[in-house]
């Protein structure tokens, strides 16, 4: 199964959850945006949102800064 990950290819050996996905690539603890399939996600729709093959994902950080 193959995603598109902030404009890349992405290759899963099993469906995960958004948070999964988040968890695997060191990103499940930082303030995000996520988008999934051009819809933004609220952070408690991550752990129920299952990815399938073909979609599509972007992933923003979150910096304070001034």
């Amino acid at each position: 199964m193959t995603i598109r990950l902030n404009g890349k290819d992405h290759p899963l050996d099993t469906s995960l959850s958004v948070q999964e996905l988040l968890v695997s690539i060191g990103l499940g603890q930082k303030p995000l945006v996520v988008e999934l399939n051009k819809k933004a996600l609220f952070p408690r729709e991550y752990e129920q949102s299952v990815l399938a093959d073909g979609d599509q994902v972007e992933v923003i950080t979150i910096a304070a800064g001034g």
